[in-house]
């Protein structure tokens, strides 16, 4: 991590969740319990930061500094309202088209990612609010600059929003191996939101079961998976031409 994007110590920490800074995560030290620390977390909790308990050491290899067993990582970008997105494209009559990402852990795929969505025009990438790889500097540039761009949504649950998304009309489809249609013969020119799930198991089973479709990419090799951003490059060029490009 870049020194930019910390802060330490608890009061320290307190302040910015208080004073609205935006923040990727909060490391808390495991086994720490005091009253201080129990009104950091509740703070937290109140403004929807994300934080979670990890060992010291994981602390000492972020900082060398004085950290007093907390850590909070500032977020690159700014997140976006996904309501307002939708709303905007529907008021421009376009169809929505979004990224979910789900448990993409890996900075580099995910900066490809953020780098294909926005070259295709996507409104925005929706993130859960863990699991996921931080939008530090390094995916910043990873993404050729597509995170200045291209809206980010964090969102705390994941189902609500998939639920959210099919009572605003827009169709949801989880790319995945395991899914017996094929990409090509899917209707992918309406309002839509492609799924991409995690490097090391695919697509979580919650939300391939609250999917509206499952689709997979034709596979003629020995290697039956692509690379996350690879198949999302796929899947998100196909839609596109279907749409014809618009």
């Amino acid at each position: 991590m870049e020194k930019t994007e910390m802060i330490f110590g608890t009061r320290a920490v307190m302040e910015a969740i208080k004073a609205g800074r935006e923040i990727e995560k909060i490391f808390v030290q495991a086994g720490l319990n005091n009253d201080l620390i129990k009104e950091l977390i509740q703070t937290a909790k109140s403004n929807g930061v994300p934080f979670t308990f990890v060992p010291q050491a994981k602390l000492n290899r972020l900082s060398t500094k004085n950290h007093q067993g907390v850590i909070c990582q500032l977020a690159t970008v700014s997140y976006a309202n996904l309501e307002g997105i939708i709303d905007k494209a529907f008021q421009e009559g376009r169809a929505p088209f979004l990224l979910i990402v789900d448990r993409v852990t890996d900075v580099r795929n995910f900066g490809a990612l953020a780098r294909t969505a926005e070259c295709a025009g996507l409104d925005a990438i929706i993130l859960g609010d863990s699991g996921n790889a931080p939008i530090t500097g390094d995916a910043m540039k990873t993404s050729a600059g597509a995170l200045s761009h291209l809206p980010v949504c964090r969102v705390k649950d994941m189902r609500k929003t998939l639920h959210y998304l099919r009572e605003s009309g827009i169709q949801i489809i989880a790319c995945t191996e395991k899914a017996s249609d094929l990409l090509y013969d899917i209707d992918l020119n309406t309002p839509l939101a492609l799924i991409m799930g995690s490097e090391e198991d695919g697509i979580s089973p919650q939300l391939l079961k609250d999917a509206d479709r499952l689709a997979k990419i034709p596979m003629r090799g020995k290697i039956s998976s692509l690379n996350v951003s690879v198949a999302a490059g796929i899947s998100i060029y196909e839609a596109l031409r279907q749409r014809g490009y618009k």
